[in-house]
């Protein structure tokens, strides 16, 4: 499916990136939307939605800095508003499980009367070697707040396989999948496996929540991003999101990715090399 433009709100995160390359490589015309983008589009000024959305049929929305925070159902709602006036006639939202955030976000985008995909997504495994937690993998232990809960992490580029498929298939819209990989691991199992895959010791440390926040606090890190990392850990993650769920294979047709082969892949690009 052709229309005129894609635009990624987002394109510059860890799904966006991806998407991005997966279209360039169909020939699609697409453009990313940033704060640093040739139409910057800034999620905390409204002023430069309008111009980051003109002249697409469809976007792919990711919200920083999280669906759970109590301005986003506001804000996806203002967003899809724009979007309809723009003339977009289709929008796929990344979201996430079990937040009451999230869902209050899905209900606003789907109230607009635009077209929906939404795409739930469980923890990325790429949180481990692209983002929160990759300084303390590389120094040999990760501290968290998180005990035997299990989590089925997903790959990061499942996410963007299932948002090119959202993006250029109409039989997907209007439709939700939950994405997850095929196997719930707990954090000390995650790392186990990273370490298995580097051939270094790499241990798991389960601490507090006072004790990470409170080093998150001596690192420098604002106040909003510490209490959504507090939601994240102190509530998200307590099984509810446990079971596994096969989004991935409903609309890509094929298995997520283990996150061992993730481990696997990744180790082999050197980025977990002390």
């Amino acid at each position: 499916m052709q229309t005129s433009e894609i635009v990624l709100v987002g394109g510059s995160g860890k799904t966006g990136g991806r998407i991005i390359k997966r279209l360039e490589e169909r020939g699609l015309t697409i453009r990313a939307a940033s704060r640093s983008s040739a139409r910057p589009f800034d999620w905390e000024d409204r002023s430069t939605w309008r111009c980051a959305l003109e002249g697409a049929s469809s976007a792919y929305v990711a919200f920083q800095p999280d669906l759970a925070v109590a301005w986003a159902a506001e804000a996806i709602e203002s967003l899809a508003k724009v979007a309809v006036e723009c003339g977009l006639e289709h929008i796929v939202l990344l979201s996430g499980r079990g937040e009451e955030g999230a869902q209050r976000s899905e209900a606003a985008l789907k109230a607009s009367g635009i077209n929906t995909t939404i795409l739930r997504a469980s923890w990325f495994c790429e949180n481990f070697s692209e983002g929160a937690f990759l300084e303390q993998i590389l120094s040999g232990r990760l501290q968290l707040p998180a005990g035997e809960i299990s989590e089925p992490f997903i790959d990061a580029d499942d996410i963007a396989d299932a948002a090119v498929a959202a993006l250029t298939d109409p039989g997907h819209h209007n439709m939700t999948y939950e994405l997850t990989g095929p196997r719930a691991l707990t954090f000390r199992e995650a790392v186990a496996e990273i370490a298995a895959a580097t051939g270094r010791p790499i241990e798991y440390e389960q601490v507090s929540m006072a004790d990470f926040t409170g080093g998150l606090a001596d690192a420098g890190l604002p106040q909003g991003l510490i209490d959504l990392l507090e939601e994240l850990f102190g509530q998200v993650l307590d099984g509810r999101n446990s079971n596994v769920i096969g989004g991935v294979a409903e609309i890509l047709g094929r298995p997520a990715t283990d996150f061992s082969e993730y481990a696997r892949r990744t180790a082999a690009t050197g980025i977990w090399s002390a």
